[in-house]
């Protein structure tokens, strides 16, 4: 499982230490945001269900939906998340259309 440090804001808040990663076994990627007060979940968590997230763009739209965004990603980390999932999956890294993805996801609004 790959796992990596983002900046995730929204609802008038931010959450430096979210993180964002590919879970191999459940085939998804996913977002922990904003740890609970009084239990160790965090308060924003998706990706917790088999491929619920097969590309970041459904991660951000499902992220956008609860409220949050975590975009842009620095190319770099997009690109070794794109890279964990080809890597898990066997697949070539990088391959067209996610590659497309990863480009138009990482253009600044």
């Amino acid at each position: 499982m790959s796992r990596y440090i983002i900046t995730v804001t929204g609802q008038a808040r931010s959450d430096p230490d979210a993180v964002i990663g590919y879970d191999p076994p459940l085939r998804t990627y996913f977002l922990q945001a904003f740890p609970h007060e009084e239990t160790d979940e965090p308060a924003l968590w998706l990706g917790t269900h088999d491929r619920a997230f097969e590309t970041l763009g459904y991660l951000r739209h499902a992220a956008i939906a609860h409220g949050y965004d975590f975009m842009p990603l620095p190319p770099e980390l997009a690109a070794k998340l794109v890279d964990d999932k080809a890597a898990a999956s066997g697949r070539p890294e990088r391959d067209g259309t996610l590659g497309e993805l990863l480009k138009h996801l990482n253009q600044p609004k």
